[in-house]
């Protein structure tokens, strides 16, 4: 007796090739290239160079100078109470949202497949922004409105210069708030689990929020801009790196290797 071909059953299929059960079947070989690492190299890079040229002072020198010679949009309503202040707490509410999902997603067994994707988009976003917040607890780095240079009282110390004893901690390396917006990076990784098609949306929302962020808070003197570099870099690298532990190369390619299996023994006609 033969089965007809539609009658065979699809191994690996549990839904239609749209849904987020089939995406996370598949997804995450697609992210076994050593691409993922190459915006980590080129942040790297961009950041030593933007060191070592000293392009902080110079850009902080034109914006200083375009304001007035004071940080005019400091305490402006857009760029304080409407992207730092609201932006800080809209963040902070999309990770709310995650948990929600994930606490739903849970208790519900046809969201099942989604539960380990918003579970290491949870970790992925809170761990950047740990990371972000203990760095700054010791880097010891001042911000523009701190320095003499730009109207305050503390000279200019790089991030590579020894700290004159008994001048007051700056904290204010690596930016948080950028971070607060580098960190949804993630959702790259997430949305490539959940739905490929969408990664790139997901990579464009956590650049977006993040140059935005981070550009606000250079206008207002509270960040240069190798701060907002090395939040940009410290979020795509948490992200890259909890995607390899929750999808292990080893784990992903027996899976795969057993569904090919599978697929190809539903494919051959039953006597």
């Amino acid at each position: 007796m033969s089965l007809s071909p539609s009658e065979l059953p699809l191994a690996g299929v549990a839904s239609p090739p749209d849904s987020p059960m089939l995406s996370a079947a598949v997804a995450p070989r697609s992210l076994r290239a050593p691409a993922g690492r190459l915006p980590l190299l080129v942040l790297g890079i961009v950041f030593c160079a933007w060191t070592l040229l000293h392009g902080d002072v110079w850009l902080a020198d034109h914006v200083y100078a375009w304001e007035g010679h004071t940080w005019v949009l400091r305490h402006a309503r857009v760029t304080q109470q409407l992207i730092h202040l609201f932006g800080r707490d809209l963040s902070a509410m999309a990770w709310l949202a995650v948990l929600a999902a994930w606490l739903v997603a849970t208790g519900r067994t046809n969201l099942a497949p989604l539960r380990k994707p918003l579970l290491y988009l949870l970790a992925a976003t809170a761990l950047s922004t740990l990371l972000v917040a203990w760095i700054k607890s010791w880097s010891n780095m001042d911000c523009p409105w701190d320095l003499a240079r730009y109207g305050g009282t503390r000279p200019y110390i790089g991030l590579f210069a020894l700290r004159p004893a008994g001048l007051e901690r700056g904290v204010c390396f690596p930016a948080g708030h950028a971070g607060a917006g580098y960190t949804w990076l993630a959702l790259y990784f997430f949305l490539v689990v959940v739905k490929p098609q969408l990664r790139w949306l997901g990579l464009g929302i956590g650049v977006a929020a993040g140059l935005l962020f981070g550009i606000s808070q250079q206008l207002r003197g509270a960040h240069f801009l190798s701060h907002d570099i090395a939040a940009a870099a410290i979020c795509w690298a948490c992200a890259m790196a909890l995607h390899a532990a929750f999808w292990p190369a080893r784990a992903v390619r027996a899976e795969e290797t057993g569904s090919a299996t599978t697929g190809s023994r539903a494919g051959v006609p039953v006597e």
